[in-house]
């Protein structure tokens, strides 16, 4: 896709100081601009880069002066940061604008869909199943039986969602991910074996929720595992089976979430943090990353450690711990010293 300097001053509610006619087709650094690139300048310690960027066109703040030269075409805005982010936006929302049933795909019986469905080739839509307008299904995903989706949601490539599972509006789920997979449940037997527990609950997942690649969220043993609304999770995130996590909570790559553990709103979770099953975690915790937590956490808490403790004490500590050849090398000097006199 191309554009010109004034269809992107357009967009932008800008001013084209340069040729209107300028097209670009990519976007760029400052400091790798090339020609045909969209480039932006919004910190000043980058400002001696736009006398040498070969982008052709730059987005620049209002207040922008150049003291030397140009051959970038410039577009003057408010704020450089903020309409280069809308313009991302923008080309993404283009980038993604299809529409359509593509073949060889299936939708079974007492489907309905809503307008401007996508269904990429090679995907399969169960039975009973309910979709809102605007949602793009990519290649190769699976919507099970009796699945309800809202508005504007899109699937990428290689998206499964199990049956039963309910979705609200406006959620991206991204490549690999698996919604509504069995919780691992098995009971032991006399015989030493394992006996698999049936998973019939189900997954309800609530509006402006993001799920990252080849993340997975189990189903419910009984009732539902439930991800609120605004819920941002990463890529490689096990959620099992009867969690729930609250509004706004956003949880980074390899975390693992144990069954039946409640998280509470306005969360922040770094990645590879281990949780354990059955347990309550508060509102506004902040967990660093590699932290291991195995008791309820009340609100407010900013945890870090395996197993996890109060942030402030875990730092303290850590010194201390660096320190320990040195203190435990005093110790015995001491000890010496004592046995001497």
């Amino acid at each position: 896709m191309k554009f010109t300097a004034a269809q992107i001053a357009g967009i932008l509610e800008g001013e084209v100081v340069g040729n209107p006619e300028a097209e670009v087709f990519k976007l760029a650094k400052i400091e790798e601009g090339t020609e045909g690139s969209l480039t932006f300048l919004a910190n000043p310690k980058y400002v001696n880069f736009i006398y040498t960027t070969a982008a052709t066109i730059t987005i620049v703040n209002n207040d922008f002066v150049p003291e030397n030269e140009l051959t970038t075409t410039l577009i003057k805005v408010e704020d450089a940061y903020q309409s280069f982010s809308k313009l991302l936006e923008y080309y993404n929302q283009v980038k993604l604008m299809k529409s359509g049933i593509e073949q060889p795909s299936v939708i079974s019986e007492n489907v309905t869909y809503g307008e401007h469905l996508y269904l990429g080739s090679f995907s399969y839509v169960g039975k009973n199943v309910t979709i809102g307008n605007n949602v793009k299904i990519y290649p190769n995903c699976f919507i099970g039986d009796n699945v309800t989706i809202g508005d504007n949601c899109i699937f990428f490539a290689g998206v499964k969602i199990y049956s039963e599972t309910v979705i609200g509006s406006n959620c991206n789920f991204h490549s690999g991910c698996v919604v509504g997979s069995d919780g691992f449940g098995f009971a032991p037997t006399e015989d030493g074996t394992f006996s698999k527990i049936p998973q019939i609950g189900n997954v309800i997942i609530e509006d402006d929720v993001e799920v990252g690649a080849n993340t997975t969220i189990d189903r419910a043993t009984l009732g539902t595992t439930l991800i609120r609304k605004g819920v941002k999770l990463d890529n490689h995130i096990q959620v099992a089976h009867n969690v729930e996590i609250g509004e706004n909570t956003v949880i980074a790559a390899q975390t693992g979430i144990a069954g039946s553990t409640k998280i509470g709103s306005n969360c922040m979770i770094g990645g590879q943090v281990g949780i354990a099953g059955h347990i309550t975690i508060g509102n506004n915790v902040r967990v660093q990353a590699q932290s291991g937590v195995g008791k309820n956490v009340p609100d407010g808490e900013v945890l870090q450690g395996s197993p996890s403790f109060g942030y402030s004490d875990y730092s303290k500590s850590y010194v201390h711990f660096r320190n320990l050849p040195k203190i435990v090398a005093d110790l015995e000097e001491l000890k010496k010293n004592n046995n001497t006199n």
